[in-house]
């Protein structure tokens, strides 16, 4: 989080380092609200499963945002590519975008996978981008060659099923949390926990089949050092 003469803990019971562990339990692993007050308890911490949801929807975005701002510049090659999701019995698209080293930019559930849901997606990954956009690749659905001639002409735009693996792969986190959670209570529940599971999910799992050991465990001890940091228990330890 952004530095502040107000800590952002101020009036909460639990020190900083318990309500950022929290988070980082229930945003990297597959584990419920009860499951965390199961944990806690088991650590001589009394606490309820609605004080852990509360943490997570107040510190999970911010938490995000700043992982996403401390990141730095990220792939000009964009992957883009829409899933479905079910909620409450009807049909909507989780929308993905990644750059090439595997990063997530942005999501966005829709009810639509049209021209117009296509533009509102780009129009959010466009919001604030900071440097030149090289090339996207997506499948060969309509709506994203229909959309990106409206929305940026000047990119090149790579329409293949078999060049977006990236994007497609990128998915598969998502569907693992859908099945613990049973599936997302509405499209704005599966939109505010992915906004901030993106971020914090690829923060702690670098491409660990790309490195050594030694390169793993350094760079891990670097992550937990900025989760620290972010988090405020750098200054309390």
């Amino acid at each position: 989080m952004k530095p502040s003469s107000v800590s952002p803990y101020k009036g909460f019971r639990f020190p900083p380092e318990i309500i950022g562990h929290c988070v980082w339990l229930y945003f990297r692993f597959s584990l419920s609200f009860r499951d965390l007050e199961e944990i806690m308890a088991e650590r001589g911490i009394s606490m309820t499963y609605e004080t852990i949801r509360q943490w997570c929807l107040k510190f999970g975005q911010q938490y995000a945002n700043t992982l996403k701002y401390r990141s730095g510049k990220l792939g000009n090659k964009w992957h883009l590519d829409e899933v479905f999701l079910k909620i409450n019995g009807k049909q909507h698209y989780l929308w993905r975008a990644v750059d090439q080293y595997g990063n997530v930019l942005d999501i966005l559930v829709q009810s639509r996978r049209n021209k117009n849901a296509a533009k509102k997606f780009f129009r959010k990954l466009l919001k604030g981008l900071q440097y030149v956009l090289r090339v996207i690749i997506t499948d060969t659905h309509a709506s994203y060659g229909a959309a990106k001639k409206g929305i940026m002409p000047g990119v090149e735009h790579r329409q293949h099923k078999g060049l977006n693996n990236r994007a497609e792969n990128s998915h598969q986190p998502t569907r693992q949390r859908e099945r613990t959670m049973r599936r997302f209570k509405s499209p704005g529940h599966a939109q505010r926990f992915l906004s901030a599971f993106g971020p914090l999910s690829d923060h702690f799992r670098p491409r660990r089949h790309r490195l050594r050991a030694e390169e793993y465990r350094a760079l891990m001890q670097k992550r937990f050092r900025v989760w620290n940091e972010l988090t405020g228990m750098k200054a309390i330890a």
